[in-house]
């Protein structure tokens, strides 16, 4: 995933009311730019922190900095734009750079299925048969399976939190929806598709991946839950720069 034009570089004063943060610009002068993360960022949000923003051409915007990576002395840069990892793992799997979800020459985006949830990529083999649904449409269910292989209902998350050196953690905060996610997925696999939960761990400095059970009871024992009913777990960190993110390499996930 590249980025329409190289990222400005910023010093973070502070975030606040979830969505926003003040910040000090190159020349010196200070903005208020949009945060696209509604999670708790633990360990991203120090003042005096190194900021990259994408800037919007959109004269309607009323703030036209996106804050896109936080930069960490021991680290790196750290992806927290939550919008980003769909646009990364569609990337990626159009480059065929996850083995796991290759071979399926159709990519389907925010399908709706199961309990008025939408998934965020359904691979398939072939066309949905007529009247079996599209993008949004209320009969979408489970249809398009291909004649020889299921298809592919993909749940992605954005990873950025560690504690521990080499472990990457999700999520920082507690979150009911994910658990539902889950839920659904499973009852993909009993319809017969695939189900696949992708983590991508917008880091360069992990090694691993795990669930953080002490911020979230909940979370941890539903992905080993649906793991263990067949849901697939997939984890893959990402190569940072100002100019573009790009999948790296798989990371074992330790239940």
């Amino acid at each position: 995933m590249r980025f329409k034009s190289s990222l400005e570089r910023g010093t973070l004063i502070r975030r606040y009311k979830r969505f926003l943060a003040d910040v000090t610009l190159a020349d010196g002068s200070e903005t208020t730019i949009h945060v696209p993360n509604p999670g708790a960022m633990l360990g991203l949000t120090e003042p005096g922190l190194p900021v990259w923003m994408s800037r919007s051409s959109d004269p309607k915007r009323k703030l036209p900095l996106t804050l896109e990576m936080v930069e960490l002395p021991d680290a790196g840069l750290v992806g927290v734009n939550t919008m980003n990892p769909n646009r990364i793992g569609e990337a990626a799997i159009a480059a065929d750079a996850i083995p796991e979800l290759t071979g399926y020459p159709i990519l389907r985006r925010e399908v709706r299925y199961d309990e008025n949830s939408r998934i965020d990529i359904l691979l398939q083999g072939s066309p949905a048969p007529h009247g079996e649904g599209g993008d949004g449409a209320a009969g979408d269910g489970w249809g398009g399976l291909a004649p020889d292989r299921p298809s592919a209902w993909v749940e992605i998350k954005n990873v950025h939190f560690n504690r521990t050196p080499g472990l990457a953690e999700f999520p920082d905060c507690r979150t009911e929806r994910t658990v539902k996610h889950l839920k659904a997925l499973e009852r993909v696999v009993d319809a017969g598709d695939r189900a696949v939960m992708l983590f991508i761990v917008q880091r360069m400095d992990c090694t691993a991946f795990t669930t953080a059970d002490d911020i979230d009871k909940a979370y941890g024992p539903a992905l080993r839950e649906a793991a263990s009913h067949g849901v697939e777990v997939l984890c893959y960190s990402c190569h940072l720069t100002p100019e573009a993110i790009r999948l790296d390499r798989a990371l074992p996930w330790r239940p």
